[in-house]
């Protein structure tokens, strides 16, 4: 799918004073994304906090950014869970008319077998209208989604069409590139190895730093699939520092850090997490100031 090539974003969710959904905000975010030269929009990710979020602002969240978007970007929904059920409701039920795909999770928490991987995305493929990017984050679901099971799967299933591979392993992103169907995109769902992964054969990432940094990621991501590759590193070794910082003390504590710097919304976490503090605060600002002046 071309319009998932390039740099993809895990849109955050800001929060206002009170931990209310801070609508104006959200808007002004999407502007900025636009503005910046990204490719496409996450909706609800994991860095956009849905795990603390209720339906009631799930939904508001959703119709925010269509309306922010106005159909300027693909617009990719999250939709994933460790109920196979209740992600195959979901996606027979709710109305994805603005969407282009949805990005599914593998199973967090219960831990299942290859074997249960396949067959959770194979209920998730069989009731989803949209294509579907698998996204494979051990450190986050405590189990590996092994590049056998994900050829496995895209092999079977035409609509299963992308992976956001985020194990931190760039001998497994490279077996998968190698081995996968000649359209499935290999996405970085890591920052830090995003430019070497692209460099690999991979087609872009979902980013949590660009969407802080919108023009120099997704330009650096741009050079590395033209194979300008000195000039992909410049950008990749200026952002590298700041790309530590934001994950220091957890997502998306670090990027709501650095949208506080650029004046675009609040810092305000949900618990269990918390925000940064004031060390961490004070050098993302410092960066945010450097880059941007």
């Amino acid at each position: 799918m071309q319009s998932l090539i390039g740099t993809g974003v895990a849109l955050v969710t800001p929060f206002k004073k009170d931990f209310s959904v801070d609508v104006e905000a959200l808007k002004r975010i999407v502007a900025y994304q636009i503005e910046g030269g990204i490719d496409y929009l996450v909706v609800l990710g994991t860095t956009g906090e849905p795990a603390t979020l209720t339906q009631e602002e799930k939904e508001l969240v959703i119709n925010t950014v269509v309306e922010a978007n106005n159909g300027k970007l693909p617009l990719v929904l999250g939709v994933g869970g460790n109920n196979t059920h209740q992600v195959v409701e979901e996606l027979k039920t709710r109305d994805l008319s603005a969407f282009t795909a949805v990005l599914s999770v593998s199973p967090y928490y219960n831990k299942p077998t290859q074997e249960g991987i396949y067959q959770h995305f194979k209920a998730i493929a069989e009731a989803s209208p949209l294509p579907i990017i698998l996204y494979n984050v051990p450190g986050r679901t405590a189990s590996n989604m092994l590049p056998s099971t994900v050829i496995r799967l895209a092999n079977d299933f035409k609509n299963i069409v992308a992976i956001k591979e985020a194990a931190g392993d760039i001998v497994q992103v490279m077996k998968l590139i190698q081995t996968k169907p000649k359209d499935f995109l290999v996405i970085s769902g890591d920052d830090m190895v995003t430019l070497p992964m692209v460099l690999a054969g991979g087609a872009g990432v979902i980013s949590v730093i660009g969407e802080g940094f919108p023009k120099q990621f997704s330009a650096m991501v741009r050079l590395g699939l033209e194979r300008k590759v000195d000039e992909a590193y410049q950008l990749h070794y200026l952002l590298a520092d700041v790309i530590d910082m934001i994950f220091e003390q957890g997502n998306p504590a670090g990027i709501k850090e650095v949208f506080k710097a650029l004046g675009l919304s609040e810092n305000y976490v949900r618990l269990p997490l918390v925000t940064v503090n004031e060390d961490l605060a004070n050098r993302i600002r410092n960066f945010v100031e450097k880059i941007v002046i």
